[in-house]
């Protein structure tokens, strides 16, 4: 029997052990549903001095775009793009670039309008911090809500207090929970997802482990794994440049992730297991550059382990 026949995972049609994205917009939309990266122009409070000025240690430069400029024409070229890879059933606008809930609430209220009315739109995707949630930023995404299903991706990357400080997140695991909580508590058709970072500075395996069992008492509706990868113009390339920071080996990130998956809620979306780093500001490591090498080597993991998602999951869920 076939590795998919033998699937002990029940989110799944095919060999994986979670549950994808494309699982998850299959039997939520209809099939295949391509995201729409969109940069509105926003600002952050850890680059604008509110948190702090430089960003995260691992972070690009911001926008250069005005807000809200120009999302048609950004929607319409990504959406070609995404048309000649696939053949999707529909498309989910993600205002991606920086802190997309930093701005007063009425350039919110045109810019969520906007976004969420781009032709084909069955989804909007948000990506902000959860120090960014104040009442009437909740308020303009539970108003948008009523008229598509929103998904509000709040980056943690780590639940080490000292790994934040280190990288220079500007805020804490408990600021981090008063946002999460907040907003699970808005109801409607909001769903949150919760990004993670391994191989953050100083951190060991037994920390990546501790963020993920602490992610999965959340029970967040959607996670994605990422790669510490290094990239030109960040801090974390002097840091690198110095030899004060080695990136993960490949076999180390398979493992630490499986471990990670195997924690995680068996209903949580895994949408990804690793990163996608712009390839022209890559410097390391090199292998990440292989993402279907290192996705099939969770995939033989998983198997070659007889584990999967949830299957060690501690289902002990804060209010």
């Amino acid at each position: 029997m076939t590795q998919r026949e033998t699937n002990p995972y029940k989110f799944s049609d095919s060999n994986k052990r979670y549950q994808t994205y494309d699982y998850y917009t299959k039997h939520t939309f209809g099939g295949k549903c391509a995201r729409i990266p969109l940069d509105a122009g926003f600002s952050c409070p850890n680059k604008d001095g509110t948190r702090g000025s430089h960003g995260c240690i691992f972070c690009l430069s911001g926008s250069s775009a005005a807000i809200g400029s120009d999302l048609h024409e950004q929607y319409d070229t990504a959406v070609e793009a995404a048309c000649r890879k696939w053949n999707p059933v529909g498309y989910i606008p993600y205002l991606q670039a920086n802190t997309n809930t930093y701005a007063p609430p009425h350039v919110l209220r045109r810019i969520y309008a906007e976004a969420a009315s781009l032709p084909g739109a069955v989804m909007l995707g948000i990506a902000t911090r959860a120090d960014c949630l104040d009442d009437d930023v909740i308020a303009e995404i539970s108003a948008v809500s009523e008229k598509i299903p929103v998904t509000v991706e709040l980056g943690l990357q780590s639940a080490s207090d000292a790994t934040a400080e280190r990288i220079g997140r500007g805020h804490t695991f408990e600021e981090f929970k008063e946002g999460y909580r907040r907003l699970r508590a808005a109801g409607g058709r909001i769903s949150i997802g919760v990004h993670i970072i391994n191989g953050l500075p100083g951190e060991r395996c037994e920390d990546m482990f501790e963020t993920a069992k602490k992610v999965a008492r959340l029970a967040p509706d959607q996670v994605k794994i990422h790669l510490l990868t290094v990239l030109c113009g960040t801090r974390l390339e002097k840091l690198y440049e110095r030899g004060e920071y080695v990136p993960m080996e490949r076999e180390e990130y398979v493992n630490i992730t499986c471990d990670q998956i195997e924690l995680l809620p068996e209903r949580t979306v895994i949408a990804r297991v690793t990163g996608d780093a712009p390839q022209e500001v890559l410097i390391a490591p090199e292998w990440s550059r292989r993402k279907t090498e290192v996705t099939n080597m969770i995939d033989k993991e998983l198997y070659r382990r007889g584990t999967y998602q949830g299957c060690r999951c501690e289902k002990t869920y804060e209010a």
